[in-house]
């Protein structure tokens, strides 16, 4: 499990992002485009992913990673729980929930990064 303030140094580690309060919440932002969602009180975090991503993280752990409910699933926000998820896994959905909104010539760098290793 990461905690909240390294998983907010994180997000924040992304070129251009900014964190913003929303609904009691706190959302992070690349060109002006939520990425992530997370309610500390609930260490409960929501990405925009794919709907490709999507399914790979909820086949994970359908119980700790499962679609937002509504239309809002359907558009690949997906609901992590904090607490039941490895650091690592949490990574990578930061990396490709930011890849998914930012801007191309942003995006392109932090997919690079990930080929590399």
């Amino acid at each position: 499990m990461i905690s909240p303030d390294s998983f907010r140094a994180l997000a924040l580690s992304f070129e251009e992002v900014v964190e913003t309060p929303n609904a009691n919440k706190n959302s992070f932002k690349v060109d002006d485009k939520i990425f992530i969602t997370v309610d500390n009180a609930n260490l409960k975090a929501v990405f925009r992913l794919s709907p490709k991503d999507q399914s790979k993280f909820s086949d994970l752990d359908p119980s700790a990673i499962y679609p937002a409910q509504a239309g809002w699933g359907k558009q690949g926000w997906t609901i992590f729980e904090l607490s039941f998820i490895e650091s690592e896994v949490l990574e990578n959905a930061l990396r490709l929930s930011y890849c998914t909104v930012a801007p191309e010539e942003l995006a392109k760098k932090y997919k690079k990064k990930t080929s590399k290793k």
